[in-house]
């Protein structure tokens, strides 16, 4: 895969866009030299930028998918909207890849609709990074399907491992399904017929994990029906924000507590940057022609350019491809019989 990569950038995507947006797209070009970006958006805000940075292009668009719409509908009625050209230059080969921190449904659906599934992937599934204090855990789907059927979470588990091994660096990673119980016997009919299909079919399945496997990283890969995925994702972000809160709040609550928040700074920065979702910068749409990374809303710029670069990366790796063979062979998805695949 050549080192020249072009991506293409909602620059209105976003709660704090297009200022953080156009910061992130800056740090990232500084970043990687081999790195060009289509900088979607209106004229105003793109061209301006796109003059004063080297390997940055401007593409005016006229429309905006707000975070209200509804997702296909906006996708399929505003054709000119920053989000739905940006998906279109990837599927033209003007681009690689897109990052947006815009809505994510209209990202989900521009992804699924304009650059199109890769053949043979039943649901294209968002996967994440939970941000363990003990090393990186993948979490498959975050909300793409909430609605699945069993053999969907063995496709699931598949492109999770992909992105494991080729973007977060996880060798050999062991996918489990997220369960009540560790027993093959546990949960809904749902899930043991999900738990026989991945035993079956994904050489790497490990058995059952349950909530407290996930923070623990007791599994490289957790995989999960995207109503499930979601709620779990939202829970642990929403502890953690809630735990640093109060945390905060005790350390800054006497004199003795200032000293000791002072003696633990560099420890609680270390970890606070372990854990912080911006590391990877957004969550990818696996199972679509090209890369597709989803920023948060309230990225900044660091998650800005974190996201644009992992959108990089992703195509490097040749993740697509790797997907397309593995659907198309049932192969391994960690094999590297599997890096020299094209897609369909």
């Amino acid at each position: 895969m050549s080192d020249e990569v072009t991506i293409t950038v909602d620059a209105i995507g976003g709660d704090h866009a297009p200022g953080v947006v156009l910061e992130g797209v800056a740090d990232a070009l500084a970043a990687d030299a081999g790195l060009s970006v289509i900088l979607c958006g209106p004229a105003e805000v793109v061209g301006p930028f796109a003059a004063a940075h080297e390997r940055c292009e401007a593409q005016a668009t006229t429309q905006v998918i707000d975070m209200g719409e509804h997702p296909a509908n906006a996708v399929r009625t505003k054709k000119d909207s920053s989000i739905v050209v940006g998906c279109r230059l990837v599927k033209e080969g003007a681009a690689q890849g897109f990052f947006s921190a815009g809505s994510t449904g209209a990202c989900l659906a521009a992804g699924t609709l304009v650059m199109g599934r890769i053949k043979g992937v039943a649901r294209p599934a968002m996967a994440t990074v939970i941000p363990s204090p003990v090393r990186p855990v993948v979490l498959c789907d975050i909300g793409a399907n909430a609605d699945c059927k069993p053999a969907y979470l063995v496709q699931f588990g598949q492109m999770a491992t992909i992105y494991a091994e080729k973007i977060v660096g996880i060798p050999n990673p062991r996918a489990a399904l997220l369960n009540i119980g560790a027993e093959d016997t546990k949960g809904s009919q749902f899930a043991q017929e999900a738990h026989a299909l991945l035993r079956e079919q994904l050489p790497n399945f490990a058995g059952n994990a349950e909530g407290g496997d996930i923070l623990a990283a007791n599994f490289d890969v957790i995989v999960t029906d995207g109503f499930t995925g979601n709620v779990c994702l939202k829970t642990i972000e929403g502890t953690s924000k809630t735990l640093f809160k109060a945390l905060k709040g005790i350390m800054m609550k006497s004199l003795a507590t200032k000293l000791g928040a002072l003696a633990l700074k560099g420890g609680l920065g270390r970890l606070m940057k372990q854990v912080s979702p911006d590391t990877y910068g957004g969550a990818p749409l696996l199972g679509v022609k090209g890369a597709c990374v989803v920023g948060h809303g309230s990225s900044g710029a660091l998650a800005v350019k974190n996201g644009v670069l992992t959108t990089a990366g992703i195509v490097r790796a040749g993740v697509s491809e790797i997907i397309a063979q593995t659907v198309a062979t049932g192969a391994s998805s960690g094999s590297a019989s599997a890096s020299s695949a094209t897609m369909d």
